[in-house]
């Protein structure tokens, strides 16, 4: 994984290449291995930038990753990509919807990402549950499908947890399978990938 700071926003250059040269290595030794690397680039959404500043950003983050991955030979078709949605800063005064989130994601997938790489698991980014959820649904929704070439699903950690740890405070007996927060969520995020939520599961903030 690599992690795309910027002060100011003003995203240096060196250190894009950077961390973009250190994952097409991580990768290609994965495929060496016999592995499946997942590319991680993540701009992270500290901050009070715009939608449209992170889109820029994570534009440029994703085309210099790629052009690594080339330049290091990389089986695009053996690989899977792991970034953050195009979301503005935590501590954005603007709020922008799902459906906004979803066209600069998606626009930004089409500029950047190959063809040939099989799948896109995003990350939640600090986003609640319900949010990382109804943004992934947006995504899956927006466009025709035959402009997004890539699987688009989700690689949650806090957006998935969050609710479950607090479900599991409460003593066992108290709870039953069927209303495990577990299930609720896998099953949210099932219905997202195929743009079919319809926001009616709550969560905790992740």
């Amino acid at each position: 994984e690599s992690r795309f700071e910027n002060w100011g926003w003003h995203a240096s250059e060196l250190a894009i290449q950077e961390n973009a040269v250190t994952l097409a290595r991580y990768a290609t030794i994965c495929q060496q291995a016999g592995l499946v690397p997942i590319v991680e680039p993540e701009v992270l959404c500290d901050g009070t930038h715009s939608l449209e500043t992170c889109q820029n950003v994570t534009e440029r983050v994703l085309a210099a990753t790629y052009k690594a991955c080339n330049d290091h030979n990389l089986y695009l078709e053996g690989s899977l990509l792991k970034p953050n949605m195009v979301t503005a800063g935590m501590q954005c005064p603007t709020k922008y919807t799902p459906e906004q989130v979803a066209e600069a994601t998606v626009t930004t997938l089409q500029r950047t990402v190959p063809a040939a790489v099989v799948g896109v698991t995003f990350l939640s980014g600090g986003q609640s549950e319900e949010a990382a959820t109804v943004n992934l649904n947006a995504i899956n929704q927006y466009q025709d499908p035959g402009r997004k070439p890539w699987a688009l699903s989700f690689s949650y950690g806090r957006a998935l947890q969050a609710s479950v740890l607090k479900a599991w405070l409460v003593r066992r007996r108290m709870l039953r399978p069927d209303s495990l927060s577990s299930t609720k969520r896998a099953n949210a995020n099932h219905l997202a990938c195929l743009g079919k939520y319809s926001g009616d599961v709550q969560g905790a903030s992740g």
